[in-house]
């Protein structure tokens, strides 16, 4: 069993879906979680009781976002053993018809909140893994990093550039024994996706599509967070690791 006794995490989006999973799954296996969420999201109740779990009502794209969150952790823990950049969005329409501002919006949030939380975060990583031995950056991309659909050029090219941003990261702090991977999530059940599952012909069309013959939930991308996250994944950095239940082993 990982044991993530005396490790220090921050985790985005994690009022709801793959954050709040991560983080109550982090918090059982020994860790203390800042969860961070938007104001307007449930983070002030989504983690209430849990002692191990310290909430920060703050949105990722605000200016002041990533001194906020890295003194935050700071102030909590004295330390960050693992920064988890989960936030994100996502929105449908066809290339000649998405606006500059749902780009916009979806690059602010899925990668260019990602890259100044973890530049903030770096130098407090490096001296973690100074002490400890290791640190840990994780993102949250998607299938949609090596793969498209109709529909979706922002989200599809945000994700692409989160693999990319996460892969230099890994190459850049290698040497000081700081790892960054990235989970590619397939079809999850989230928040985010509710509406369009709760059609039961489209549910049906892609829990078919699956190896598995089901939608990934938000505990099966907390597990993969979570072994990017032990100890021992000291020798996997740069890997965008695919949990997807074989959704994308068709060709």
């Amino acid at each position: 069993m990982v044991d993530l006794s005396g490790k220090f995490a921050v985790i985005t989006g994690a009022a709801s879906g793959i954050g709040r999973a991560t983080a109550q799954l982090f918090a059982e296996r020994g860790a203390k979680v800042l969860a961070v969420d938007r104001p307007e999201s449930a983070i002030l109740t989504a983690h209430e009781g849990n002692g191990a779990i310290s909430v920060l009502a703050q949105s990722v794209t605000d200016d002041d976002a990533p001194e906020k969150i890295v003194n935050a952790a700071l102030e909590n823990f004295g330390a960050i053993d693992i920064l988890f950049n989960n936030a994100g969005v996502s929105g449908r329409s066809l290339t000649h018809e998405t606006t500059d501002a749902e780009w916009d919006r979806q690059f602010a949030v899925n990668v260019r909140a990602p890259f100044r939380i973890s530049r903030a975060a770096i130098p407090h990583l490096i001296k973690r893994a100074e002490e400890k031995g290791r640190a840990r950056i994780i993102c949250t991309a998607s299938v949609m990093a090596f793969d498209t659909d109709i529909g979706l050029c922002a989200y599809t090219a945000s994700k692409h550039g989160v693999a990319g941003l996460t892969k230099t990261m890994a190459l850049e702090l290698g040497k000081h024994k700081v790892t960054a991977n990235y989970i590619l999530p397939g079809a999850i059940e989230t928040g985010m996706t509710q509406a369009s599952f709760a059609d039961p012909f489209i549910r049906g069309v892609w829990e078919k599509k699956a190896a598995l013959r089901r939608l990934g939930q938000p505990i099966d991308m907390a597990r993969a967070a979570l072994l990017l996250a032990s100890d021992e994944a000291d020798f996997i950095t740069g890997h965008g690791l695919v949990a997807d239940g074989g959704l994308t082993l068709r060709t």
